[in-house]
C-alpha cells in the first residue's frame, strides 16, 4: 500500500474525486457520482491528512463545495463560487504530507474540475437545471451588454464630432469626448475635419464631412 502514499497519487485521487463531485453537480447521475466522489475524497483525507487536522480539513472542503453549489444555484456572480474553489484547494493542499504532494493535489482538483465539463457532452440528456441556468445567465448578460451598446451607437445619429485620423474610408472619430471607429461614405476625410453621423448599423458608424 506504500504506492498510494507516493506524491503523484495525490493528483490521481483528488482528480477523480473532483471529477465525480463536480460531475454530479453538472449532470444528474442519481447520486452515483456523488457517492464515488465523497468516497474518493474521504479516502484522500484519511490517507494523507494528519489526525489532528483531519476534521478541520474536511470541514473546509465541504464548506468550499457548498459555496460552489450555492453560487451556481442561487447567486450566479462567481464571487462565492471563487471563494469555494479556493477553500477546496486549501483543504487538499494543507492535507498533503509535503509541498510536492500538495501541488499534485491542487493540480488534480483543477484537472478534475475541467474534465467534469466533458460529462456535459457525454450525458447530454442528464444536464441539471443548474447548468442551464448558468448558461442562460451568461447569454442574457451578453445580450443585455450588446443591446446597451447598440442603443448607445444609435443615439449618435445626427451628432457632430471630429476625425482623429484620416478616414480612407475607415478611421477614428471623436464624438462628445468618446472615440469610435467611423467610416465615410466613399469619400476621403482628412484628420481634424468636423464630421456628422449620418447612419448607424449595429456598431458601424457612417459619417459625412461637415462643409463649412
Amino acid at each position: 500500500m506504500d504506492w498510494l502514499l507516493q506524491d503523484p497519487m495525490a493528483m490521481l485521487i483528488t482528480g477523480l474525486g473532483t471529477l465525480f463531485l463536480f460531475g454530479e453537480i453538472l449532470v444528474n447521475m442519481r447520486a452515483i457520482f456523488a457517492l464515488l466522489g465523497i468516497g474518493t475524497m474521504t479516502f484522500y483525507f484519511t490517507t494523507y491528512a494528519e489526525t489532528e487536522s483531519l476534521t478541520l480539513m474536511i470541514i473546509i472542503y465541504l464548506i468550499g463545495l457548498a459555496l460552489i453549489i450555492i453560487d451556481g444555484k442561487f447567486i450566479n456572480d462567481g464571487t462565492i463560487g471563487t471563494i469555494g474553489i479556493v477553500s477546496v484547494l486549501i483543504a487538499v493542499a494543507l492535507s498533503a504530507p509535503n509541498l510536492t504532494a500538495g501541488l499534485y493535489a491542487v493540480i488534480g482538483v483543477l484537472l478534475g474540475a475541467g474534465a467534469s465539463f466533458l460529462l456535459l457532452k457525454i450525458f447530454k440528456t442528464r444536464k441539471r437545471k443548474l447548468w442551464s441556468k448558468l448558461t442562460l445567465s451568461d447569454r442574457l448578460t451578453s445580450e443585455a451588454g450588446y443591446s446597451s451598446m447598440n442603443e448607445e451607437y444609435k443615439a449618435l445619429v445626427g451628432q457632430e464630432g471630429v476625425s482623429l485620423t484620416d478616414l480612407r474610408p475607415i478611421g477614428t472619430i471623436r464624438i462628445d469626448g468618446k472615440e469610435y471607429s467611423g467610416i465615410s461614405n466613399a469619400e476621403w476625410i482628412e484628420k481634424d475635419t468636423p464630421i456628422r453621423v449620418e447612419e448607424v448599423d449595429g456598431t458601424r458608424i457612417l459619417v459625412r464631412k461637415i462643409n463649412s
